[in-house]
């Protein structure tokens, strides 16, 4: 009977081993799964964001890709705006994306892309915003920066505006000798336009002339100097954004001023003495 006892504790005692290794795989097994699905829908995420930036147009040589379907002869640069909110970005970006699809003369001039500075806004110079050679906005292009200026106002980024041109230069007996004046002044023209008529903040924007310094494509034929020739609207991405450092040093500059200050006191003390004399 004892015999009996004693089998029967022993049993008992391992099928409490039994059930807690039971239990322990268990536990093993559901961590090992929530982690592997985890993994999965990071990279469902990596593949629906490359989707968003990619799958909406093709590429072009010197660009990044597309985010919007650009079946024309022109697609340009695109990174989201504050860095990975490419969804929000995508939000923010949505209408002016849905208003150059509509309208083919705007598909075939116009691309909205992301690069490593940000989403940039390429529009094509000829036959769209400029005549050959000038830099006067075409009237027929104003509602797009209208546009464009509603998509600024919702954003805090600085802008910066890019005039590119390509290697050929201008017309000889032109207003601008070189490609620099020109691109520069194209630049300029819209920034002026996004700010003095449309009341952007002026403190955001900055303007720059590449002349044919970053072309968008090979100068080898006329169909890709066509698209060297654009002003691209860079919405810089917010991690690029420092605050600016100053030039000189507060105590410097303070002694700068006492200094100067002392200069203009002496000078009109000099200058006092002849007068007196005078009279």
């Amino acid at each position: 009977m004892r015999k009996k006892k004693a089998d029967a504790g022993h049993e008992n005692h391992e099928r409490w081993l039994l059930t807690y290794a039971d239990m322990i795989t268990l536990l093993m097994a559901f961590f090992i799964m929530m982690y592997s699905m985890s993994v999965l829908n990071l990279s469902k995420f990596q593949e629906a964001a490359i989707s968003i930036r990619s799958g909406f147009g093709g590429t072009m040589s010197g660009q990044g890709k597309s985010i919007m379907n650009s079946s024309g002869s022109f697609s340009a640069k695109p990174s989201p705006i504050g860095g990975e909110g490419t969804v929000s970005t995508m939000k923010i970006m949505g209408p002016l994306i849905e208003y150059i699809k509509k309208d083919p003369q705007l598909k075939r001039n116009a691309g909205v892309t992301i690069d490593d500075r940000g989403v940039v806004i390429s529009i094509l110079s000829d036959n769209m915003l400029f005549e050959p050679g000038r830099a006067d906005i075409r009237a027929d292009t104003r509602p797009l920066l209208n546009k464009i200026a509603e998509l600024l106002y919702k954003i805090e980024n600085n802008v910066r505006v890019e005039g590119h041109t390509c290697n050929l230069p201008p017309k000889a007996g032109g207003r601008y000798p070189t490609n620099w004046e020109l691109s520069t002044a194209r630049a300029t023209n819209v920034l002026r336009y996004l700010v003095e008529d449309k009341g952007l903040n002026a403190e955001l924007f900055s303007a720059a002339g590449y002349a044919g310094t970053h072309p968008a494509a090979p100068n080898d034929i006329e169909q890709n100097r066509r698209k060297n020739r654009r002003v691209d609207i860079v919405i810089v991405g917010k991690q690029d954004i420092t605050p600016s450092q100053p030039v000189i040093k507060p105590d410097l500059a303070t002694q700068a001023v006492a200094e100067n200050k002392k200069s203009e006191e002496q000078s009109s003390k000099a200058d006092s003495k002849p007068s007196r004399q005078q009279q």
